[in-house]
């Protein structure tokens, strides 16, 4: 027995696409763009993610250009020809799980979110409570 899983993230390269088999199936598809390595020696691998039937359905409004996800599914190399008939492989995933982990910054960075903290017992007396504002 073999074990094909592929975990990763990405950024989704462009909004899904939804389309259907002859017996009516939901087929959502994606391409998700990950890098590997650092600097000038990063590299970007492409892989076109299908995800079947309902759970599809569900995720298809949420799969957007620029959607962070994490990935993990099984794999596969596909062969074809290119219009000059040169082979070229691509990486397909049929998608097992999906998370959306966040969105992609497009250069504005956003503040971070500040955990509000309870105010402090007051130690003593009623002057110390009369600078409470409730």
């Amino acid at each position: 027995m073999a074990i094909n899983v592929w975990t990763f993230t990405g950024n989704i390269g462009r909004d899904a696409e939804q389309r259907f088999t002859p017996a009516g199936d939901s087929i959502v598809s994606f391409p998700v763009a990950t890098q590997a390595g650092f600097g000038e020696k990063a590299i970007t691998t492409w892989a076109r993610c299908s995800i079947f039937g309902k759970r599809g359905d569900s995720v298809l409004p949420y799969l957007n250009k620029g959607q962070q996800v994490a990935v993990s599914g099984e794999l596969a190399a596909r062969e074809w020809e290119n219009k000059d008939g040169i082979k070229q492989t691509s990486i397909e995933v049929r998608v097992n799980d999906l998370q959306l982990i966040g969105k992609r910054d497009d250069g504005q960075q956003q503040a971070p979110q500040q955990r509000q903290q309870a105010p402090a017992k007051p130690s003593g007396g009623a002057d110390e409570m009369s600078d409470i504002p409730f």
